[in-house]
């Protein structure tokens, strides 16, 4: 049964075919039947209006408007030619609920129209001389009914379909725009990743050149100084390598939540650590924090150590010899500043803007999107006794 009703669908015009030969049968044998009782032979103009009207019948689904058009043209020319009601009238409450479902606005208000008038119509033609008055509209009404019913139920088909297809227009544009937010998440992870990654590889390695320079300079004439030099670089490289470990972790799928490995995000507490890494390769860093220390936001810790490592590593990258730097850390009501100068020699801004004499980090452009995701400001450029300035300043947002 299954495959029969699938092929049926398949196959509506063969449906239609059918039902339009069944009804041409019995519009043949009952109109056959009624004229033998009547002892009348058939009249000859009932076999094509019931052709007509079959015709209706089988081209319903292809052709609903200009079906339409036939069964009305045939209802007028049997009111003219005087041709009763035979069983293929009933193509017309076909077509009107055909219509009513699948054809235009036009058409279906013309189908309404014609089958509410095919009664009276029809009564005022034929009537009955045994029914009264109130006989002859009750059966107006009673044939009205079928036509009505139909429309409706034609109507209320097209005004679902019409709502299911917008749901799924709706679904569409929706997996559309998860598909696009989607995309544009993943360009932002992968900037974020890159930033991080720019920050933790130009500092570490920045401070591992260093170490490396001076401990070839003095191996010979100070082996144990060299060995301290070596031993930073170790733990440099080691430090650097966890932390693009983490970053290159969340880049595999499920690795990140599997194993223990990556470290935590740096924040404001490392920044200790991260001076004194300074100071062991030949930077002397004036460290200070003002106010009160307190809990900060993940985002505001983590955009104060980037913003803090990438201006120390600029420093030592542009500074010259005999450099020296500070950094103040002060914690307000609502925010939290950030002042970093040096007085080395420096370097033209752009070079800052461009992330290095290269041109190819993210320098400037990577802290200004830090401090921008956090709401923050951020202010850059050269001093006016020489060297280089950069003050932020970091919302905190009240807790709720």
């Amino acid at each position: 049964m299954q495959r029969l009703y699938d092929f049926l669908r398949r196959h509506p015009m063969w449906v239609d075919g059918f039902w339009a030969v069944f009804l041409l049968g019995i519009s043949v044998v009952g109109g056959t039947a009624n004229q033998e009782a009547a002892g009348t032979d058939l009249p000859a103009i009932v076999i094509p209006v019931t052709l007509l009207l079959c015709l209706v019948i089988a081209l319903r689904r292809r052709l609903p408007e200009k079906m339409l058009l036939l069964a009305v043209a045939v209802g007028v020319a049997q009111l003219a030619l005087d041709v009763s009601v035979v069983p293929a009238d009933f193509a017309l409450l076909v077509i009107t609920y055909t219509v009513a479902s699948n054809g235009t606005r036009w058409a279906s208000r013309l189908a309404l129209t014609a089958g509410l008038c095919a009664a009276p119509l029809s009564q005022l033609r034929w009537p009955d001389g045994n029914t009264s008055g109130a006989g002859h509209v009750a059966i107006v009404v009673f044939q009205m009914v079928p036509f009505a019913l139909a429309w409706v139920l034609g109507d209320s088909l097209r005004t679902r379909r019409a709502y299911f297809a917008q749901l799924e227009e709706r679904a569409a544009r929706l997996e559309k725009e998860r598909e696009a937010q989607a995309k544009v998440a993943v360009a932002a992870e992968r900037a974020r990743i890159a930033r991080e990654l720019h920050d933790v590889v130009a500092h570490n390695v920045s401070v591992m050149v260093v170490q490396a320079d001076g401990a070839a300079y003095v191996l010979d004439s100070a082996p144990d100084q060299a060995k301290k030099a070596l031993e930073t670089i170790s733990g440099t490289g080691r430090q650097a390598l966890a932390e693009m470990r983490r970053l290159l972790g969340v880049l595999r799928t499920g690795e990140h939540q599997e194993s223990g490995e990556y470290v935590p995000q740096p924040d404001v507490e490392q920044l200790d650590d991260l001076v004194e890494q300074c100071r062991s390769s030949g930077l002397p860093v004036d460290f200070k924090i003002e106010g009160t220390p307190r809990p900060l936001p993940s985002g505001v810790e983590l955009t104060a150590y980037r913003i803090v490592q990438e201006a120390l590593t600029n420093t030592r990258k542009h500074g010259g010899p005999n450099t020296g730097a500070s950094v103040r850390l002060v914690y307000f009501d609502d925010g939290l500043g950030l002042l970093v100068e040096d007085d080395g020699k420096g370097a033209p801004h752009e070079l800052y803007e461009e992330g290095g004499a290269d041109g190819r980090g993210h320098g400037l452009i990577g802290m200004r999107e830090r401090v921008g995701m956090v709401g923050g400001t951020l202010d850059a450029g050269p001093r006016p006794g020489g060297g280089f300035r950069i003050s932020a300043l970091l919302p905190l947002k009240p807790a709720h």
